[in-house]
């Protein structure tokens, strides 16, 4: 069941939607011991219980204590479940519940969030409620914090992560011709540039960050047909790439020289080989999959070593979703149909990237593919917000990280739910952050 944009939610539709999201939750944590739960398996990361805990107290705030009002003016969140009050490195040192009094207190935020849904009114004109924003807003918190927790898993301590794996890739077929209109130089796809809209005025299932709608002017760009291979990034690596300060920025090329690092993170050399893992499954990398778990920094040396460079977030949403021949922009780079488990490499189960030609459904009308799932990609854009933005309904989740610190990513992961993504989408992270699951493709002036 699609909960499509720009109409209120049923009493029905909501309760499904909630139970389902819980329901992923806990199968992911399912495999895991208490102790697993409450270990500190990485500075980077929470203690999963703190997830689980801030999940629910997300939930209570936005519906119980403030979804028929306007909001607090701020993310609402107190106590031990506030994260800027208690940063991710310090929440071991929190009085975090054991785990299962952490379930018991999502269960009870739950049943009382059900119940009150019977009292609201759901077509009415209050700011939260007006088609279903605050429920969309709660579903997609907790998805992302599926996510959150996928990353920690790939950093776990102790015995690896059995991943509950439900999905298999389709197989991986040869590459489909580039329609004559769009071929750019070596292989890529060429746009032709032109006014196009870029984010939405949709205030049902966007973020703040994602609005509003506005044209902007493109120069015509080639850009990549799919995410950067690991076959590629092997020549990379194989031509000096890490060792070549030329490729890297100052700031750059001295972290990753600071911190030993040679390969994207994962990766372990067994003599002449690569080898890499997802959670508790190794393997050796596969040429024909998106390079994963590259930081900006890495993403950007490869595309000067390429010849090229990275995307900016403006030249990668107008590539995922615009149709040149009609001028539309569209939900997702094959239309306006949600994703399911044939058109792209989401919603988790899968537990890994897939070869780059294997979701022949996962296309633009200008035959660029894989833009949603497998990987996130880097683009080369500051994170800020667009010309008219208005904050809604809190500063904390966009306004505060505006700034030059953050780049933007775009296009969501194998470990991201399908209904935390679409085209606008606007993912951000620090230059030098690996554990997210993400990778890149290029871009080139015409």
């Amino acid at each position: 069941m699609d909960l499509l944009p720009g109409r209120p939610l049923t009493v029905a539709e909501i309760t499904e939607r909630l139970h389902e999201a819980r329901g992923r939750t806990l199968l992911l944590i399912s495999p895991l011991s208490d102790e697993d739960l409450q270990r500190q398996h990485d500075p980077l990361m929470s203690p999963i219980v703190w997830d689980l805990g801030h999940i629910a107290h997300f939930e209570e705030v936005w519906l119980l204590k403030n979804v028929e009002g306007e909001g607090p003016g701020s993310e609402g969140l107190e106590g031990m479940y506030d994260p800027f009050t208690n940063p991710r490195a310090v929440r071991d040192r929190l009085p975090l519940p054991g785990a299962g009094e952490a379930r018991e207190f999502m269960a009870g935020i739950r049943r009382a969030v059900v119940e009150n849904l019977h009292g609201l009114d759901l077509d009415g004109d209050a700011p939260l409620l007006r088609d279903g924003f605050v429920f969309r807003m709660v579903l997609q918190h907790e998805y992302q914090h599926n996510e959150t927790i996928l990353q920690t898993l790939q950093l776990k301590q102790g015995a690896p992560y059995p991943g509950p794996r439900g999905v298999l890739p389709p197989r991986a077929a040869d590459p489909p011709e580039l329609p004559e209109a769009f071929r750019g130089a070596d292989g890529m796809v060429r746009l032709p540039g032109g006014p196009v809209t870029i984010g939405t005025d949709d205030a049902s299932d966007s973020y703040d960050n994602e609005r509003p709608a506005h044209v902007v002017e493109l120069d015509p760009f080639d850009i990549d047909r799919t995410p950067v291979t690991n076959g590629a990034f092997l020549d990379f690596i194989a031509d000096g790439g890490y060792r070549r300060p030329e490729l890297w920025g100052d700031e750059g090329f001295r972290w990753i020289t600071e911190q030993g690092i040679e390969a994207p993170k994962y990766w372990n050399r067994r003599g002449n080989e690569w080898w890499t893992r997802v959670m508790d499954r190794e393997r050796p990398v596969d040429p024909d999959r998106p390079v994963a778990h590259v930081c900006w920094w890495e993403a950007d040396a490869f595309a000067r070593w390429a010849g090229k460079r990275l995307p900016t977030e403006y030249e990668w949403e107008a590539a995922c979703r615009w149709d040149p021949a009609t001028g539309v922009s569209r939900r997702f780079p094959w239309g306006d149909a949600a994703p399911t488990p044939a058109v792209a490499n989401l919603d988790v189960l899968a537990f890994d990237t897939a070869p780059v030609w294997s979701y022949r459904a996962n296309v633009t009308p200008t035959g660029i593919y894989g833009m949603m799932g497998d990987v996130w990609e880097w683009t080369s854009t500051d994170f800020h917000g667009y010309p008219g933005y208005r904050t809604f309904p809190y500063p904390e989740y966009s306004e505060v990280f505006f700034g030059d610190e953050y780049k933007v990513l775009r296009g969501g992961s194998w470990a991201t739910r399908s209904g935390a993504i679409r085209s606008t989408f606007r993912n951000w992270d620090y230059p030098i952050r690996r554990q997210i699951f993400a990778g890149f493709r290029c871009a080139r002036d015409v």
